[in-house]
C-alpha cells in the first residue's frame, strides 16, 4: 500500500543533512555554550553560525535573533513580553480571531493581567481587513497580532498594509511566521514588523527549536528568571543541536526556496481544482484559486454531511496521512475556532479536511489521494443521517 504524507503542517521531516549537522553537538562538543573554557568554544561559534543563518532567511541582523523551545515560545514571549514592556503606554492588545492558540491564550492571560483585548475579524477566505485594524487601534493600544499566514486555511494576510498602519500609530507590530517562514519568502524589513516568530519543524528541521526575531531597539520582558542566555532575554542554557538543526535548515531553505515554492504550488493547485470536481459537496476553505494569497503547499476543504476525523481515520487505513483542523486542535474533536470566525456553520466546520504538502510529495501521491478519498466520502455517507436527510428533502447540509 502506497504511503503518503500529507500533513507538513503539523511537522516536517528532519532532512538527513540537517541531522548530520546536529550529531557532534550531541557528542564530541557536549559543553554549555557559556563557559569560557575551550570546551565552550565550539557549540558557543555553532550557534552564532546558527544566529547568522536563521537571520539569513528573513533579512535580519543576526544580534536580533533570540533562540527558543518552539513557535508557541516565542508567541508567548511576544505577546506577554511586548505587552509587559510598554504597559506604561496603555493595556490595549489586538489580534486576529483566527490566530494560533499560542495567540489567543497568551492575549487571556494578558486579560487576567488587567489587559484590555480586541479580537479582529476576518471575512469568508480568512483575510483580515487592514482598515479593520485601523478602527480597533486606540491611544492606549501598545501591540498588534496578526499571523502572515493560517496554518488551518493558509491564507496569507496583508502584513505589510497593516504594518504602515501601525507604524503611523507608533504601536508595535508582532506577526507569527511559523506557517510561512522557511516556506515563502520572508523579509522582516519588507513586511515592516517589529517582531516575528517562527519555527524550525515548519521547513525541516528539528522539533524543539524556534526563534523571535525582536528589531533592534524593541523592548521586551523576559519571561523566564535566570542567566544571561540570549542576551538576557531568554535565560536557560541553549539546546544546542536543535539550534545547529535550525540554523541547517534555515541555510537549506534559503538556498531552494523558489525550487520547493513552484513545486507545492502545482501539486496544491491540483488539489484544490480536482478534488472539488470527484466529490459533489465539497467546498474549498480560505483563498480558492487562483491562490496567490495562500500558502503554496496548503489545500483545505470542508465536506459535507461527515465529520473530518471519521475522513481522517479512513484515509489513514489507505496510508494516506492528513489533518482536520490544526494539530493543536485535532485531538479536542471540536470546530475549529478558525472556520467559525470565518462564517461557517459547525456542522459544515466538522466536516474539515487539510492536505499540507511537503518537498517529498509528487504527483503521483495526488493521484493516490483523488482516487481513494472519494469512496471514502461515500462511505461515510451513506452511514449519514444527514446526508439521508438531504438526499430525500435536498436539506440538511451545512
Amino acid at each position: 500500500m502506497r504511503q503518503v504524507y500529507l500533513d507538513n503542517a503539523a511537522t516536517t521531516p528532519l532532512l538527513p543533512e540537517i541531522a548530520d549537522e546536529m550529531m557532534p553537538y550531541l557528542g564530541k562538543y557536549f559543553a554549555n555554550p557559556s563557559c569560557l573554557h575551550d570546551w565552550g568554544d565550539a557549540p558557543r561559534e555553532a550557534m552564532e553560525n546558527a544566529r547568522l543563518q536563521v537571520a539569513n532567511l528573513i533579512g535580519a541582523r543576526s544580534e536580533e535573533i533570540i533562540f527558543t523551545g518552539s513557535g508557541t515560545e516565542s508567541n508567548n514571549f511576544a505577546i506577554k513580553g511586548l505587552a509587559m514592556a510598554r504597559q506604561a503606554k496603555g493595556k490595549h492588545v489586538v489580534v486576529s480571531a483566527i490566530e494560533h492558540f499560542s495567540v489567543l491564550h497568551s492575549a487571556k492571560t494578558l486579560e487576567k493581567w488587567g489587559f484590555e483585548v480586541t479580537l479582529v475579524p476576518v471575512d469568508g477566505q480568512g483575510l483580515v481587513d487592514p482598515d479593520a485594524v485601523r478602527q480597533s487601534l486606540r491611544p492606549d493600544t501598545v501591540l498588534v497580532s496578526i499571523m502572515h499566514a493560517n496554518s488551518e486555511v493558509g491564507t496569507i494576510q496583508p502584513i505589510a498594509e497593516i504594518a504602515r498602519i501601525t507604524r503611523e500609530n507608533n504601536v508595535l507590530f508582532h506577526t507569527d511566521a511559523v506557517a510561512t517562514a522557511g516556506t515563502i519568502p520572508v523579509d522582516v524589513t519588507g513586511l515592516g514588523v517589529d517582531a516575528l516568530s517562527l519555527a524550525a519543524s515548519q521547513f525541516y528541521g528539528p522539533k524543539g527549536a524556534g526563534a523571535l526575531w525582536l528589531k533592534k531597539g524593541v523592548r521586551i520582558m523576559p519571561l523566564l528568571d535566570g542567566g544571561v542566555q540570549e542576551g538576557g532575554r531568554r535565560a536557560g542554557t541553549e539546546d544546542v543541536p536543535a539550534i545547529v538543526g535550525l540554523g541547517k535548515a534555515a541555510q537549506l531553505a534559503a538556498g531552494s526556496l523558489t525550487d520547493r515554492l513552484n513545486r507545492l504550488t502545482s501539486l496544491r493547485d491540483r488539489l484544490l481544482a480536482e478534488l472539488p470536481a470527484k466529490i459533489e459537496h465539497v467546498i474549498v476553505t480560505g483563498v480558492a484559486l487562483p491562490a496567490q494569497h495562500r500558502l503554496p503547499g496548503h489545500a483545505s476543504f470542508c465536506v459535507e454531511f461527515i465529520e473530518g476525523e471519521s475522513m481522517l481515520m479512513l484515509l489513514n487505513i489507505q496510508g494516506v496521512a492528513v489533518a482536520s483542523g490544526s494539530a493543536c486542535t485535532s485531538r479536542a474533536l471540536k470546530a475549529s475556532h478558525v472556520l467559525i470566525a470565518m462564517g461557517l456553520s459547525h456542522e459544515l466546520a466538522q466536516g474539515s479536511i487539510l492536505f499540507t504538502l511537503g518537498i517529498d510529495n509528487n504527483h503521483e501521491d495526488v493521484d493516490y489521494v483523488l482516487e481513494v478519498m472519494p469512496p471514502a466520502v461515500d462511505r461515510l455517507r451513506q452511514m449519514s443521517p444527514l446526508y439521508a436527510k438531504f438526499t430525500r428533502t435536498g436539506k440538511g447540509g451545512g
